[in-house]
């Protein structure tokens, strides 16, 4: 773990890191406490596209993980800000606990397709009328590039298979708002105020956590819950830690501060 003076802020995904489903991993509780009592300020960085910034403030709520509103930043509200920034109508593509994040978008006439977790809605139908969107000159939106994501039962397909299939078909290149967009990581350091490689980024996906964060120059830890599987680390190119969860890392910041 780096000395005291070269870790200034820790940032932490959710789901895989601090619980799964409904319940919280073992050790979450403590480990936030932990990270608490060092001073570090915090921030907390998700893709989850099934949930709404409500929500999922009253899961943490549920599940007493102590965080604050403002150390809360969300795919979703990324994608709602760059679609508002750049004028954009969205055909919305997205799971129904999102519509209410962009009801205030004027959605006639879309020309930009927004992408996220839409479940059931990942049909032929849907998913052609997105491709004759982009076909016609939209611009493609993607909450996040998340390859698959982890339920009690095992691993489910997130949207980003689903995004390159239309980029594929479309030969459009997706606008990520979310993890690993650089853009999306830059809103979180701003916010800390700290430069990025005294930032450390935590999380359980090798490639939305570990590598985005890598490549804006952070320092990234890697733990071995949530959607991990053996051998994950040794699917990027990178000087970053491994650790078997996320208390082992808390009392290993602790002990280094």
């Amino acid at each position: 773990m780096p000395a005291s003076s070269s870790l200034k802020a820790v940032c932490l995904d959710l789901a895989g890191v601090l619980y799964q489903g409904p319940t919280a991993l073992p050790g979450a509780r403590e480990a936030l406490a932990t990270l608490r009592a060092t001073g570090l300020p915090l921030r907390f960085v998700t893709n989850t596209s099934q949930r709404n910034r409500l929500q999922i403030l009253n899961d943490l709520e549920t599940l007493a993980l102590d965080i604050h509103p403002s150390e809360l930043f969300t795919a979703p509200q990324a994608a709602h800000d760059y679609l508002k920034h750049h004028s954009l109508t969205p055909y919305c593509l997205i799971h129904p606990n999102l519509k209410q994040e962009f009801a205030e978008l004027e959605t006639n006439q879309p020309n930009a397709v927004l992408l996220g977790d839409a479940g059931d809605k990942f049909d032929y139908d849907h998913l052609d009328k997105a491709f004759r969107l982009l076909q016609a000159g939209a611009s493609l939106v993607a909450i996040g590039d998340n390859r698959y994501y982890q339920l009690d039962d095992g691993l489910h397909l997130d949207a980003g298979p689903f995004v390159h299939a239309l980029e594929y078909a479309s030969g459009k290149t997706a606008i990520i708002t979310g993890k690993p967009s650089r853009t999306f990581f830059e809103q979180v350091l701003n916010s800390l105020g700290t430069p990025a490689e005294e930032t450390l980024m935590v999380g359980d996906d090798i490639h939305g956590d570990v590598e985005g964060a890598l490549h804006v120059g952070m320092q990234a830890s890697l733990v071995q819950t949530g959607k991990y599987r053996e051998g994950d680390e040794n699917r990027i190119e990178g000087d970053f830690r491994v650790e078997t969860d996320i208390l082992t890392l808390a009392k290993r910041i602790s002990d280094a501060l």
